[in-house]
């Protein structure tokens, strides 16, 4: 009781040391959306100037559109092939540097994540310069034997393989930061057991580092679905999501409304992702939880 009563006054305190960051939030972040969101009832004119009214026609012309879901699943698929593969390609390494004991740790998470000072469009340059039809990969196929040249830029592949590298260094992060449930002493006991490496893997190491694997995974999911730079430009305009979309809406046919209808559409897909995960979230942590009154053998002993 004591405790409590000590801990009960600074509550308070904390609330307000919080107070400037949710303002901050609200500023950039709040108040820009409320501004966005009215602009999508706003109509279009004759001119193509934006009306300002308080309509639904660019709701429903948006939902009338059958491009609309075409750009949305193309985002979704694109976003799910790029997430995945920069899992498979993470995961080895992020759990190689939150286990090592060398001296160079520091060093070399530095180092996985230095892609992220690299500006997008230098990345997205370079990749053409790799995977062009006079590119690295194309000459070293050819001087394989294998033919070519293979188009690998301008099309989804291209896409999706720059996407994979820019989501590497935050899935990196994002499993290294959840890597904190893995125990030795539980995959020690595996192998005294018997178990092989890779039976102590899939039954041990696996399940313990499925949190982490599922919250890279949507953080990463909700970047790719918000690129713009990557797949515009390696993907060469023959590749349309909602991203693009918005961009094209907003710069070539100077429609805001619909601009900003699809960005919210966009936002509500993110929120709809997040809250599906957080329910699952919370539906595990309780079937986790004890029962109540249970007590735990070391307590009845």
């Amino acid at each position: 009781v004591r405790a409590r009563s000590r801990l009960t006054p600074a509550r308070p305190g904390i609330a307000l040391l919080a107070l400037p960051a949710a303002l901050f939030v609200v500023v950039v972040f709040a108040v820009p959306m409320a501004g966005l969101g009215r602009m999508s009832f706003n109509e279009t004119g004759p001119t193509g100037a934006m009306v300002p009214a308080f309509s639904f026609d660019i709701w429903r012309a948006m939902i009338e559109d059958s491009f609309t879901y075409e750009v949305t699943l193309n985002s979704m698929w694109l976003s799910f092939v790029s997430t995945t593969a920069a899992l498979a390609l993470a995961y080895p390494l992020a759990l190689f540097l939150f286990r090592t004991t060398s001296r160079w740790k520091g060093f070399l998470i530095a180092a996985a994540i230095t892609p992220m000072l690299v500006s997008g469009v230098v990345r997205v340059f370079g990749w053409l310069a790799i995977l062009g039809d006079r590119g690295f990969v194309n000459w070293h196929l050819a001087q394989a034997g294998l033919g070519g040249p293979y188009r690998l830029v301008y099309n989804f592949t291209g896409a999706a393989i720059g996407l994979t590298e820019s989501l590497m260094p935050y899935m990196i992060l994002a499993l290294i930061a959840g890597f904190g449930r893995l125990d030795r002493t539980l995959e020690e006991a595996s192998a005294s057991l018997g178990a092989s490496p890779l039976r102590t893997f899939v039954r041990v190491t696996l399940p313990l580092s499925l949190p982490a694997i599922v919250h890279g995974w949507l953080l990463c999911f909700v970047l790719a679905m918000s690129a713009y730079v990557t797949p515009k430009l390696l993907g060469g305009g023959r590749v349309f999501l909602l991203a693009t979309e918005i961009y094209d809406q907003a710069i070539t046919t100077v429609n805001w409304p619909m601009a900003a209808a699809l960005a919210m559409y966009r936002r509500g897909l993110h929120a709809h992702f997040l809250a599906a995960w957080s329910a699952h979230d919370r539906r595990a942590t309780a079937r986790a939880a004890p029962a109540p009154g249970a007590c735990s053998p070391c307590s009845r002993r």
